[in-house]
């Protein structure tokens, strides 16, 4: 709270504070306050900045222009001593040139069309007009008109061409104005206007204006010049003073967001916790006449928050990850801000994504472009949309080399290590070194063969390993969906207290715990017992009966959902098996490799062989295997995330909230004073 005669210096305290977020006053909400008005320079600094803006678009400057910063003081300096009306007055004269020239040779390509035509006419230009009782008219027709002219006491002069238009003129009496317009009609006459003024023939005059437009063209040409040099000379100054005066106009429409009486002024804000007192002393010792005052620190339990006023009540949500976590902010943004009283996923989501991705990549040769892409990425790019693809390129592509090199034993498509079976289909690159190139191992197997499973690693479209691969993904389905079921009492705990988080969402951890209980018993016996005839086992009948009794137990708490929680407990099971899609998708991509590489093999040493063969196979392979790694984009990248979005956060995340954006100046196309006086030091 402070005085309106120093409300703009409170204004460049609170930008200067960097971590204060505005709350809009209501209209009505405090008795003797209303909406503030935009302080008095605002009106210029916006008419200011319409000038800039038109003036940056005309000359062809775009937010990538690179031009020089300018410092601050500089800026203000210029600005304000009308450096912008003057710029603004130079540019437009050369941009009214422009379009006055160009005006002038669109009305010449115009009288230059109807002269071409007329000129296919033998009549001068002057004979077409100064008659008393004769009216002239020409244009063009679709076909010839004397026939319907005849018997009208007229002079007809035609020109037909086998390619362009055909021209017709008539010279008749007034009289029969109506009678030729008629006739003429029949065959879809349009009709020229002949230029005034202009004498002699219509190829003469038509060199004429061919003369003029090459000099209208060649002054155009000599505009666009200026207009580039007016680009270089003024681009700094233009790019700097949209830059300033665009924080001025933030800056002088605060007050529309805030209370203000006759003689104060009141700002609701959200400040971090860590942060208030030092925002308070600050804005006190800065500002004259003004007291900050710490009302509360809001807690993140939602108990009595419906008696709170609605502007106050939902606090904006600062999002406080790592460098890398940070970097998994924009999918979870995709969905919504995380609510102040909830769980961020984006950590979550920085863990299992990549991992995700990079089981289905599960390939040395696939990973390590997605590392170099994605680290050349996050270097390079700031536009978030593209640092959200390198982001998942890069650490995707981390856990894809991982699994490929210590877990399949991968590379594009390919073991490491291993030789044929009589009647196997597999290629090793092994069997490539010691088979067809006479290298015997190149060290592979004595590499390899001490950290794979089985020591070649595991075959996704092996047989003996498919149902291996299936049980993983489930395994690590339940683990997923398990850290959401605790997020989600997390959540509840901390809005509501355990009792009730426990009332309301513990039913569906019971429920979930026993479903895959009752899942596992079942389906060992089915696939175990049943084929070979034995009696269900004491483990499986212990599973059946926990798994049972633990739904009861959680339907029994979901009571307050009714039918619902019934009808919804089949989607438990769909939710765990939706991550065999992890296998699956790694089971595709590695059957369509074998398939590139038998092809290029047999070409290298079967149906087509000596050099044609090498270099066929060879583009086999790269065109194959490009296709799958861009294939592996899509289907790794929308897999992984669609296990993110519908089969984990929907547990816990609610979303809907606001997030916490402290009013403060970005400055890149001029420098801060402060910054400045740094430097200089």
């Amino acid at each position: 709270m402070g005085t309106k005669t120093h409300i703009d210096e409170a204004i460049e305290a609170i930008y200067d504070a960097k971590a204060i977020h505005l709350i809009d006053h209501t209209v009505g909400a405090d008795e003797g306050f209303t909406l503030g008005t935009p302080r008095p320079y605002s009106s210029k600094a916006s008419e200011r900045l319409l000038k800039v803006r038109a003036m940056t678009k005309g000359l062809g400057i775009t937010p990538k222009t690179k031009s020089n910063p300018v410092p601050e003081d500089e800026i203000k300096s210029q600005i304000s001593s009308d450096s912008v009306e003057l710029v603004e007055k130079e540019v437009n004269s050369i941009f009214d040139k422009r379009n006055d020239l160009n005006q002038r040779i669109t009305e010449l390509n115009a009288k230059k069309k109807n002269l071409e035509l007329l000129s296919a006419i033998p009549v001068d230009m002057e004979m077409y007009s100064g008659y008393r009782t004769i009216f002239s008219v020409v244009g063009t027709v679709v076909d010839d008109p004397s026939a319907s002219l005849q018997g009208i006491d007229c002079e007809v002069f035609t020109s037909f061409q086998k390619k362009g238009d055909n021209v017709v003129a008539v010279f008749a009496k007034v009289a029969d104005r109506d009678k030729v317009s008629s006739a003429l009609a029949e065959h879809g006459f349009s009709e020229i206007q002949v230029p005034e003024g202009m004498t002699g023939s219509a190829a003469n005059a038509l060199a004429v204006v061919d003369r003029e437009i090459s000099a209208a063209q060649t002054e155009l040409e000599s505009a666009d010049k200026e207009i580039e040099l007016l680009f270089v000379k003024h681009k700094d100054f233009l790019e700097a003073s949209e830059e300033e005066l665009s924080i001025q106009v933030e800056k002088g429409e605060i007050p529309v967001r805030i209370a203000t009486s006759e003689y104060t002024f009141v700002i609701d804000a959200w400040v971090p916790e860590k942060k208030a007192e030092s925002v308070k002393e600050m804005i006190e010792s800065k500002v004259e006449g003004t007291y900050v005052e710490i009302q509360e620190t809001r807690s993140r339990s939602l108990e009595g928050s419906e008696e709170i006023e609605a502007r106050f009540r939902e606090p904006p949500t600062k999002m406080n990850n790592g460098k890398i976590a940070k970097e998994f902010e924009y999918p979870t943004k995709l969905v919504a801000v995380p609510k102040y009283q909830e769980i961020d996923p984006s950590v979550l989501i920085a863990i299992f994504f990549p991992l995700f991705f990079g089981f289905m990549v599960g390939d040395v040769g696939y990973a390590i472009p997605f590392i170099i892409l994605g680290a050349y990425g996050l270097k390079v790019t700031h536009n978030k949309d593209w640092r959200a693809i390198a982001t998942v390129f890069f650490f995707g592509g981390i856990w894809a080399f991982i699994f490929g090199f210590l877990f399949f034993g991968e590379f594009l498509g390919m073991h490491f290590v291993g030789m044929p079976e009589e009647g196997a289909v597999t290629h090793t690159w092994q069997q490539m070194f010691e088979v067809y190139f006479g290298i015997s191992g190149a060290g592979l197997e004595e590499f390899f063969g001490g950290i794979l499973p089985a020591g070649h690693g595991v075959g996704k479209i092996d047989a003996e390993w498919i149902g291996f691969l299936m049980k993983l993904t489930v395994y690590i389905g339940i683990v997923h969906l398990l850290l959401g079921y605790i997020c989600s009492i997390y959540n509840k705990t901390i809005q509501h207290g355990f009792k009730h988080a426990f009332l309301e969402k513990g039913g569906w951890l019971f429920a979930f715990l026993g479903i895959v209980i009752m899942c596992y018993g079942l389906a060992n016996y089915l696939i175990y017992g049943i084929p070979t005839g034995a009696a269900i086992s004491t483990i499986e009948m212990a599973c059946l009966i926990v798994g049972v009794v633990l739904i009861v137990v959680g339907t029994v708490l979901n009571r307050h959902e009714g039918a619902q929680a019934i009808l919804e407990l089949p989607g438990i099971v769909g939710n765990v098996l939706s991550y065999a899609r992890l296998a699956a998708i790694g089971m595709s991509k590695a059957g369509m490799a074998l398939a590139f590489n038998y092809i290029a093999i047999d070409m290298f040493y079967g149906s087509v062989g000596g050099i044609g063969g090498v270099i066929l196979a060879i583009v086999m392979m790269a065109f194959g295997h490009l296709m799958i790694w861009v294939l592996a984009i899509i289907s790794a990248g929308l897999h992984g995330l669609r296990l993110q979005y519908v089969e984990f956060m929907a547990k816990f995340f609610e979303g809907g909230g606001v997030e916490f954006e402290p009013l403060k100046i970005k400055r890149k196309k001029t420098i801060s004073n402060a910054k400045n006086a740094t430097s200089e030091v």
